[in-house]
């Protein structure tokens, strides 16, 4: 089979500072930097991300043919002139690709543009009328897409992932590939259904190691390849939705794919009816910066793993831009000890620090420069410089293992008990690499700090002694009542249990 393959990824916060212009899709980051052609196929080798499973399901005995891969860190926006340059290359590639038996295309599900509330959507419009109705379209879906009506419309399948952290990306794009191969050979196309749930659900209580979407995502699993009614149930995916996106299609959405129409509608009904008898049981406490400090500094000990603080509001996988300063300020108010924050991103900073050297003391202004918490200031202090390094390394963690990470210029500062790794990059902290390449071990820390919400739970939470969910100022807003939507459908509730939308 000829099977054209891309991606274009972005997760997108529409409350966030900053958006993401072309160049943020250009650069290397967690991921590698924007591929086309041929050198598509081969950059993402050994890595968790859906492309990858998909070309090593998919190689063997299959021509691949490369369009365009992509992906920049979440954030505000995709700009309008990021987007059309993106999708002109992935449409020329496909046009120059001929007559094409399939199309795959890696997706996350929650971009939104200047100019399209549903990036996604409009992906698959435009890849579609290349195509025509009769080749198939799949794409693959991150837990936390906002998956619309014209998604499910224009793809023959949609198919998500199961995790959170998300260590099955690369078994998302193997799935993918396996239903492709199951319409290719049946000929024909597989019925659809699909429902939406009336609740947001927050991000850090979508975890899928802790209850309830451990139980709804064990049922999903379960449900596929299920007889029900006259047929059998091809595949089911439950997103639970990007929270801080002000449109109307934003929350969690069930898509079920069956032999049958009554097949895909039972699974569909089956897994939306468990979700909202879930409901009440979608939340986590919220700690405040100073008391989160407090309580690590009373019950972190020796030999215990450290107490890990999850600086979930400026988390950079979440359209934070990792540089806000409120927990590093409690950890320096209460003198804490033995005690680390990974990864600020201050390029100032770091290029400054390095200038200075190893060993140096440097006066530094760290930390809120893009304004991501308004009113918080930089922290003025002097810093030993203890490490200096280019930012490059092998993550070696369950979510970004495999991946060759770049995060420029990175160095780890120490204020008396209190040791900083910033970069010149923005990075979501959710493998050990990112502090252990600087010459810390964190599994020795007694506090930990980290820029993320709930990914660092994959690498970090088997040595920790206590996760704690913190709500230090920034853009990533936890508690989704505070945020002022104006855009979301009438009757949805903005969280779970809590009073219904009205616009």
């Amino acid at each position: 089979m000829r099977i054209a393959v891309g991606g274009f990824q972005h997760e997108t916060n529409t409350f966030a500072p900053t958006k993401a212009d072309y160049s943020a899709f250009e650069q290397a980051d967690s991921w590698p930097a924007l591929q086309r052609g041929a050198g598509l196929l081969s950059a993402f080798g050994g890595m968790n991300v859906p492309v990858a499973g998909f070309i090593d399901a998919a190689s063997v005995g299959n021509t691949l043919l490369p369009l365009v891969w992509c992906s920049a860190t979440p954030s505000a926006h995709v700009t309008e002139d990021a987007f059309e340059r993106i999708m002109a290359m992935m449409i020329e590639e496909l046009r120059s690709a001929g007559s094409v038996d399939a199309v795959y295309l890696d997706l996350h599900g929650a971009m939104v543009t200047e100019h399209f509330d549903d990036g996604e959507g409009e992906i698959l419009r435009r890849v579609r009328a290349v195509i025509g109705r009769d080749v198939p379209l799949v794409a693959s879906l991150d837990l936390h897409a906002n998956v619309t009506a014209q998604m499910v419309a224009e793809a023959d399948a949609l198919i998500g992932y199961r995790t959170y952290p998300h260590v099955d990306m690369a078994e998302t794009g193997a799935r993918a590939a396996e239903h492709l191969f199951k319409l290719l050979k049946s000929g024909h196309r597989q019925a659809k259904a699909m429902r939406r749930l009336d609740y947001l659900i927050p991000l850090t209580a979508q975890c899928t190691l802790i209850e309830p979407a451990a139980a709804l995502y064990a049922l999903v699993a379960e449900t596929e390849g299920k007889l029900l009614g006259n047929g059998r149930v091809t595949s089911v995916s439950f997103t639970t939705g990007f929270p801080p996106v002000d449109i109307p299609e934003c929350g969690p959405v069930v898509v079920a794919y069956g032999e049958t129409e009554a097949a895909a509608e039972a699974a569909a009904q089956r897994i939306d009816d468990a979700a909202r008898a879930a409901e009440p049981d979608f939340s986590e406490k919220l700690w405040s910066a100073h008391d989160a400090v407090a309580h690590a500094i009373r019950h972190s000990a020796p030999g215990k793993g450290p107490v890990v603080l999850a600086d979930t509001q400026d988390n950079p996988g979440a359209g934070g831009n990792g540089d806000t300063v409120g927990i590093l300020s409690e950890l320096l108010a209460q003198d804490a000890q033995n005690a680390c924050l990974a990864v600020l991103f201050d390029p100032e900073s770091a290029a400054r620090a390095a200038q200075a050297g190893e060993g140096a003391v440097v006066t530094l202004s760290l930390g809120a420069k893009t304004g991501g918490a308004p009113g918080e200031r930089p922290i003025e202090a002097e810093f030993e410089v203890m490490r200096i390094t280019n930012g490059e390394f092998l993550a070696t963690g369950p979510f970004y293992g495999g991946s060759r990470m770049s995060l420029g210029t990175t160095v780890r500062l120490r204020h008396r008990g209190v040791q900083v790794v910033v970069a010149s990059r923005k990075g979501q902290c959710a493998d050990k690499e990112m502090i252990r390449h600087t010459g810390l071990d964190p599994r020795n820390l007694a506090i930990l700090a980290v820029k993320s919400s709930v990914h660092f739970r994959a690498d970090f939470g088997p040595m920790a002694s206590e996760v704690l969910v913190v709500e230090s100022p920034g853009p990533n807003i936890a508690d989704l009542a505070k945020l002022p939507f104006r855009r979301l459908r009438n009757g949805l509730r903005v969280t779970p249990m809590g009073t219904a939308f009205v616009s």
